[in-house]
């Protein structure tokens, strides 16, 4: 084929000529067979690679796709913990157990799971992602796993100083609850049976831990303790943590009411200098500052919120506040207790006048009473009456009124000073404690799961602990900066300022709302939660790709292509900061 370039009248011509070239008489003669010229460029050069000698099939016989491994989600989590610099936090040097910490970190995020189906999915024709491949742990097992939990509980101090030193500083609100899981596994000495509660699972043993967080909820340390370990108790180590081996002077510690109670401020925290708390009064002491009319319904005729004082707290601060939808809930649910116990206690005195076997003796009927009387935590609203043969109640409606009186009211309890935090400050910082609580729902729900715990070695369930911990570090960071596209709200400081008061309930901004109803945002892109958004990541995947054997080729070279990432995927990675390929 020739291509010929010819100029007339100051144009140049392009013609592709199909031409046989022959030899007569010694000399090179040209047979032209054909003009092409009229055909799409790429027929032209598809003939001319024919003529060449190039074989050339249909595109769907030509390339074979050998293996596809979700990769997007591995690009997005591993990109930013490494943009945020947690692999220098765990280790300044790499090495092949910092790459194993960091595939169970980054694992416990994409697809949370035991140690064995984590090996599993990181090696391998086994292999569920390119995390392995990635990081170069690929042949790992679940005994090489175990190893490199050992070796980073050895640095889980070293760690957590390193976190601390990024996320807090002298002067800073320090957030401090706990929780516990439960335990299915056998012989673990931390896993013991204690107090079963809301979201508890009977028969279970429970594992305790607390965790320490900076004013927004970013996690700095977690720290594990026996299942029926006191809440209160679990408060004198993280003092010493936060003093000593974080060496801040001066801190505010917030925590709930029955983490910080009147014997932990007087035992542990006044007597360190330099520090603070803000915690909330529970309901006994504040019926007695109502009895005493230190709390009085006019403290809230024109705000929601006053401060208040009273010599049983000498030197601190109390701020009461009354949210009348607080008021609202709680009276509603105390009325459907009341009806329910109500229901229960009925029953036993029908069981009384039954025909048949009636219920008889004072005895028996106090026990059936005592049985069921507080299972909805209202039994002390009635007063009961016992003889042989029957068994009466009524409502005590005195008392009932005087809970009635402070529905919807709360005291903040406080050592800081005004100059430093004031009345409003004091209540938004406590109700930051909810930074906390949303922790513990990522660890414990859909998106880290933490449970269930199945380590035999105490050892092994604290590095278990650590690693959703860091694994909630990544995904705090993630949160950040994905909000855009997540149901969060990415316009917190708004929110903030549409509220009526601090007292009322928190409000979404605008865009929040928005989102939330349009299910999209404002690019039109679709919103997500963040287990959803990983999931679609997912789609994003590594291909291996070699040409057809029909080609009959040999030492045919293989090669891998990413699946294009649609505009939602280019949008995630654009916020993170990262690039899906690793």
């Amino acid at each position: 084929m020739a291509k010929i370039r010819r100029k007339h009248k100051g144009k140049v011509y392009e013609y592709y000529l199909l031409r046989h070239n022959y030899r007569e008489g010694g000399k090179v003669k040209h047979e032209t067979l054909a003009n092409i010229s009229h055909l799409p460029p790429h027929a032209i050069e598809v003939l001319d690679g024919v003529l060449k000698g190039e074989k050339y099939l249909p595109a769907s016989s030509s390339l074979e796709i050998v293996r596809t491994i979700p990769h997007g989600h591995v690009a997005a989590v591993l990109g930013t913990a490494r943009k945020i610099g947690l692999e220098g936090t765990i280790a300044c040097e790499g090495s092949r157990m910092r790459d194993l910490v960091l595939a169970m970190v980054a694992s416990r995020v994409i697809d949370p799971g035991s140690k064995l189906a984590t090996a599993r999915s990181l090696s391998g024709e086994t292999a569920l992602s390119t995390l392995g491949e990635v990081l170069g742990v690929s042949g790992a097992d679940e005994d090489d796993l175990y190893e490199a939990m050992d070796w980073l509980l050895e640095r889980q101090k070293r760690i957590e100083n390193k976190l601390a030193k990024k996320h807090l500083e002298n002067g800073s609100l320090v957030l401090y609850d706990v929780t516990s899981s439960h335990y299915t596994g056998r012989e673990c000495p931390l896993a013991t049976f204690g107090h079963t509660g809301k979201g508890k699972k009977k028969g279970f043993p429970r594992i305790k831990y607390g965790l320490l967080c900076n004013s927004e909820g970013c996690p700095v340390a977690v720290e594990v303790f026996e299942g029926n370990t006191a809440d209160p108790t679990t408060l004198a180590p993280q003092i010493e943590k936060i003093r000593k081996r974080f060496g801040l002077e001066r801190v505010v510690l917030v925590g709930d009411r029955g983490m910080i109670t009147e014997a932990r401020i007087t035992e542990e925290l006044r007597p360190v200098d330099g520090l603070d708390w803000i915690t909330a009064l529970r309901a006994p002491a504040i019926r007695k500052l109502a009895e005493e009319g230190v709390i009085q319904p006019s403290l809230f005729d024109e705000h929601d919120l006053a401060e208040i004082t009273s010599p049983d707290y000498p030197g601190e601060r109390l701020v009461a506040c009354r949210n009348p939808y607080l008021a609202l809930d709680r009276a509603r649910t105390r009325t459907e207790l009341l009806a329910a116990t109500e229901k229960k206690l009925d029953e036993i005195v029908k069981a009384t006048h039954r025909e048949k076997r009636p219920l008889k003796g004072k005895e028996n009927i106090a026990l059936r009473v005592g049985r069921m009387i507080d299972g909805h935590k209202v039994g002390k609203h009635f007063k009961l009456t016992f003889t042989e043969e029957s068994f009466s109640w009524v409502r005590d409606e005195e008392k009932i009124r005087a809970e009635a009186a402070l529905d919807g009211i709360y005291v903040i309890r406080t050592s800081v000073r005004e100059e430093e935090l004031t009345s409003e400050e004091t209540v938004r910082s406590y109700k930051s404690l909810s930074a906390v609580e949303r922790a513990f729902r990522c660890l414990k729900s859909v998106d880290l799961k933490v449970e269930p715990i199945g380590h035999r070695k105490p050892d092994r369930v604290r590095a278990h602990i650590f690693i959703c911990m860091l694994a909630y570090y990544v995904e705090w960071h993630m949160r950040e900066r994905l909000s855009p596209i997540l149901f969060d709200d990415e316009d917190r400081e708004l929110a903030e300022a549409l509220r009526e008061s601090v007292v009322a309930p928190a409000r979404r901004s605008p865009s929040a709302s928005a989102k939330a109803s349009r299910k999209k945002n404002s690019e039109g892109l679709p919103v997500h939660s963040f287990h959803t958004l990983i999931r679609d990541l997912s789609t994003i995947a590594k291909n291996r790709v070699r040409p057809s054997p029909a080609l009959g080729q040999t030492n045919v070279v293989e090669f891998d292509l990413l699946t294009t990432p649609t505009p939602l995927q280019r949008k995630t990675f654009e916020l993170l900061g990262v690039t899906v390929s690793l």
